[in-house]
């Protein structure tokens, strides 16, 4: 069984016991998420396909933890100005463990 969930204006295709990493959501490591947006759901016997979500579906998960990515660089300069500025970031995820698939 499988569903595949949109969070954080993304979509997973997610089934149990798989390890996502979701764009930072608002609790803390060891709480119940759920995930209400589910676009479509497969069982083995059947595919319900949401229109836009289906009906009833709920994807639960626990937050293991709150993580971030690599680090990338950001470098702007104009040419022949001598005007430069170098700028880092790193994106916040949770990382989520999906525990179980209703609908």
């Amino acid at each position: 069984m499988y569903a595949v969930i949109q969070t954080g204006g993304k979509q997973y295709r997610v089934q149990q016991g798989d390890v996502i990493f979701v764009e930072k959501l608002d609790c803390q490591a060891g709480d119940v998420v759920s995930f209400d947006q589910v676009l479509l759901l497969n069982n083995d016997a059947e595919t319900k396909i949401g229109a836009p979500v289906v009906a009833g579906a709920k994807v639960t998960g626990k937050a293991v933890a709150q993580v971030k990515s690599s680090k990338i660089v950001v470098y702007k300069y104009k040419a022949k100005k001598n005007e430069r500025k170098k700028q880092g970031h790193r994106q916040p995820y949770t990382k989520v463990e999906i525990t179980a698939i209703n609908g």
